[in-house]
C-alpha cells in the first residue's frame, strides 16, 4: 500500500510553524491540518512529494476527529470545516476551528519553540496579545480572490490552486465581502479588493498576462497621521495593525533617539516607522525600500521630517554605506523570509544605539536573533500581537541592544 492510500488514526502532540499540527507514526513525523494538540484524528496520508521527504515526514489530510479537544469549536468559516471533504475546504483560516484564547496560546508556543531552536536559550516568548475584543472576524481590509477558466470566483482551497465557491467570507470586512459577492464576469486570474481608511472598497482585477498599470493612490491612517499608498501597495491587513505596530516601536525607541545621529527605517514601505522615529526626535532619517512607488509615497508622507527615502535593496544599500556613518536607532521590518545574515552583519557593523526588529514570521525572527546574538546583541524585550485571528500568522516586535 502506498502512502497516498494509507489511512491512520493518530494522536496530535504539537503544532508546527505554518498552521499544521504534529503527529508521529513509526518514528516518522506526520503534519496534519485541521487538528488540535491532544486530539486523536483519522487521517489520509497525502503524497509526500519525494522519496527523500517521505523518509523524514508525511503530510496528511484530516478525515475525522475521533477524540475532540475541549478547545475545538465549529469552524469560524463554514467552508473550511472538517465536516467537508479535504479538497473542498477553503484556505486562509487554518486555526479557525480553535477557541481564540487557545489560538494565542498555540502561537506563543510556536514562537517559543522557534526562539529555543534558533535564537538560543533564555529568551521567553511573550503572551500573544489580542488587538481588539471581538470574535476575530470582520478584520480583513484586503482580500485576494481567484478566477478560474470557467469564471468561478473565490478563494483557493487549502494547499491548492483550486477555486472554491463560497457563500460566506467571515474574516473580511463587511463592505469587502459585499463587493466580493457582487463580482461578475471576471477574466481568469485574480481580483484584489481593498478597503482603505475612507471605507470605500476598490476592486482591482488582475487578469492573467495583463500588465499592472499605475494604481490609484489611497490613504491609510495610523497614529493620527495619513499615509499615501498605492491601492495595490503594501499596507497592513487588519485595521488596527499599523497603529498597533507603530505604538510597539514607539514604546521601545522612546528615550533612545540621538538627535545628532542618522536613524534608519529598513524595508520601510511608505514610511510608517520612519514617521515614528521622526515623532520621537530623530533629526536625520533614511528609509530604504526596494519598491519605487512606495519610496515615492514615503517622500510625500515624511515631508515634515528630515527624511531621505531611498529606493534600493536593503543588503546592497547597507553594503555601500561609508564607515563614518553614525547610526542611532535602526528599525527593520523585513519580508517573511527575514533579514538574513548579510543584512544583520551590516547592521552590526554600523554600531547602532538600538535595533528594533518587526517580524511577521517567528522562525525568520528567531534565526536573525540568533545571528545578532552571536555578534554580541541581546533581545532586551519581545512583544507579540494577534493581528490575524483564526490564521497561524501573528506579528512580533523585538528590541535588541548590545
Amino acid at each position: 500500500m502506498t502512502s497516498s492510500q494509507l489511512t491512520l488514526d493518530l494522536d496530535i502532540t504539537g503544532i508546527a510553524h505554518g498552521g499544521t499540527f504534529i503527529a508521529r507514526h513509526e518514528g516518522r513525523v506526520v503534519f496534519v491540518p485541521d487538528a488540535i494538540p491532544g486530539e486523536r484524528v483519522r487521517v489520509r496520508i497525502a503524497d509526500p512529494g519525494s522519496d527523500a521527504d517521505a523518509k523524514r515526514f508525511w503530510r496528511a489530510e484530516t478525515l475525522e476527529v475521533l477524540e475532540a479537544s475541549p478547545h475545538r469549536r465549529p469552524h469560524v468559516w463554514a467552508e473550511a470545516d472538517v465536516s467537508r471533504a479535504p479538497e473542498d475546504r477553503v484556505g486562509g483560516a487554518d486555526l479557525g476551528h480553535i477557541a481564540l484564547d487557545e489560538q494565542r496560546v498555540l502561537k506563543r508556543r510556536v514562537l517559543q519553540e522557534a526562539l529555543d531552536k534558533f535564537a538560543g536559550p533564555g529568551i521567553e516568548a511573550p503572551e500573544v496579545k489580542a488587538v481588539d475584543g471581538g470574535d476575530g472576524t470582520g478584520w480583513r481590509t484586503r482580500v485576494s480572490l481567484h478566477v478560474d477558466a470557467d469564471g468561478h470566483v473565490g478563494p483557493f482551497a487549502a494547499r491548492s490552486h483550486r477555486v472554491i465557491d463560497v457563500a460566506t467570507m467571515p474574516l473580511a470586512r463587511a463592505a469587502v465581502a459585499e463587493a466580493a459577492f457582487a463580482l461578475r464576469a471576471q477574466k481568469p486570474g485574480r481580483v484584489d479588493l481593498v478597503e482603505p481608511a475612507d471605507g470605500r472598497v476598490r476592486v482591482l482585477p488582475r487578469p492573467e498576462g495583463a500588465r499592472r498599470g499605475r494604481q490609484e493612490t489611497i490613504f491609510e491612517v495610523a497614529g493620527g497621521r495619513r499615509f499615501a499608498v498605492d491601492a495595490n501597495g503594501f499596507w497592513q491587513v487588519h485595521p488596527h495593525a499599523a497603529e498597533t505596530l507603530q505604538n510597539a516601536v514607539a514604546d521601545v525607541v522612546a528615550g533612545r533617539i540621538d538627535p545628532d545621529a542618522t536613524h534608519f527605517d529598513l524595508y520601510g514601505g511608505v514610511g510608517l516607522f520612519a514617521a515614528t522615529l521622526g515623532q520621537y526626535g530623530a533629526g536625520d532619517i533614511v528609509t530604504v525600500e526596494s519598491d519605487r512607488r512606495a519610496t515615492e509615497h514615503a517622500s510625500a508622507n515624511l515631508q515634515e521630517f528630515d527624511a531621505h527615502p531611498v529606493t534600493a535593496r536593503v543588503d546592497r544599500f547597507l553594503a555601500g554605506l561609508p564607515d563614518t556613518t553614525r547610526a542611532g536607532a535602526i528599525v527593520l521590518d523585513p519580508p517573511r523570509a527575514g533579514a538574513g545574515r548579510e543584512v544583520v552583519e551590516s547592521i552590526h557593523a554600523l554600531n547602532p544605539e538600538a535595533v528594533v526588529y518587526v517580524a511577521c514570521d517567528p522562525v525568520a525572527l528567531a534565526r536573525d536573533l540568533g545571528t545578532f546574538r552571536g555578534l554580541g546583541w541581546k533581545a532586551e524585550s519581545v512583544s507579540a500581537f494577534d493581528l490575524f485571528p483564526h490564521s497561524h500568522h501573528f506579528e512580533a516586535v523585538a528590541l535588541l541592544t548590545r
